[in-house]
């Protein structure tokens, strides 16, 4: 059983921003944050399924590829690495890749990789805030520059990079052919209403990633039968003995919290360790407008969403 506030954990890139507002006020103007990381503080505590953190980019990231769990497993690594991303902040030019515009042999995804112009191969689309696009592993992609997004992904840090902006780093052309898919990507299942305040925006063997819009003046239950993340994207709230705002967390287990929303209501985000969504996950408990539990298919906001669903491997996290 766990009910925690998160710690957060700075990681530095060289993409990334020293300006973190409003997400953060810890920095340091001399280097730049890439990734903000959610985790529990207790370090002794066993090791997530899933870790969710928010990524700020003032330069693009490399174009990269993860392993599936078959690929992973078979490198004496415990799992792949299956991801999504909610766009929380786009600039008007901002871009991000997901998936190949066709079908390539490995040959000539292989040459591309040696010759630098897999850029050309990759799939290039406009983000917008609010849009969610799932990266399962195996899909060739790329987060350009001008961009805030949350992600979930399965805990692993295993990256293929495929071209790396002249960085100077390291490629890895052979294990990136080996665990990509070389084609263009399936499109995602639209984001699914469930009951007034949750929305699913993605479902997968690996987690469940869903947004909430809890309203002022109401007062809920979430009831976390399995590994739980939640992430605050507006509002505030008080969840248990915690207070949480924009860009800070919790971790919940086995255990039921309290939710109360703050003046401006509470919107979240939640990630947690299941294969399909919880009816059981949230319930109203002051009596006023009891929720009832229905599914309904939201009309897409934008553009067509993509799925994106050291030698050796890089174990650095979204390099």
């Amino acid at each position: 059983m766990a009910l925690e506030q998160t710690c957060m954990e700075l990681i530095p890139k060289p993409w990334g921003s020293t300006d973190l507002l409003p997400w953060s006020g810890t920095g340091h103007p001399s280097i730049p944050i890439g990734e903000l990381w959610f985790q529990r503080c207790d370090k002794h505590a066993p090791e997530p399924a899933l870790l969710l953190k928010l990524l700020f980019t003032r330069e693009s990231l490399s174009i990269q590829v993860h392993p599936g769990d078959a690929a992973a497993h078979q490198m004496g690594l415990p799992r792949g690495k299956t991801e999504a991303w909610y766009i929380l902040s786009a600039a008007s030019d901002a871009t991000v890749g997901v998936g190949l515009k066709a079908v390539v042999t490995p040959e000539q995804l292989r040459a591309a990789i040696a010759n630098g112009s897999i850029a050309q191969l990759v799939a290039w689309h406009k983000p917008h805030a609010g849009e969610v696009i799932a990266v399962p592993a195996g899909t060739i992609h790329a987060i350009g520059a001008g961009l805030v997004l949350a992600e979930i992904q399965q805990r692993s840090d295993t990256t293929f990079r495929l071209f790396d902006h002249g960085r100077a780093r390291e490629l890895h052309i052979e294990q990136g052919v080996a665990v990509a898919h070389t084609g263009p990507t399936k499109r995602t299942v639209p984001p699914r209403r469930l009951g007034d305040v949750r929305t699913v925006l993605v479902a997968n063997p690996y987690f469940v990633f869903e947004q909430i819009d809890l309203p002022a003046g109401s007062i809920w239950e979430l009831d976390a039968r399995c590994e739980t993340w939640l992430a605050a994207i507006a509002g505030d709230a008080t969840i248990g003995a915690f207070q949480i705002g924009i860009g800070r967390g919790c971790f919940i287990e086995a255990q039921s919290a309290r939710i109360v929303p703050g003046e401006a209501g509470l919107s979240c985000l939640v990630a947690y360790d299941a294969a399909a969504p919880s009816r059981n996950l949230l319930h109203r408990i002051d009596g006023v407008g009891m929720p009832r539990f229905r599914e309904t298919v939201s009309p897409p906001t934008g553009p067509p969403q993509a799925v994106v669903s050291s030698p050796g491997p890089s174990t650095e996290a979204q390099s």
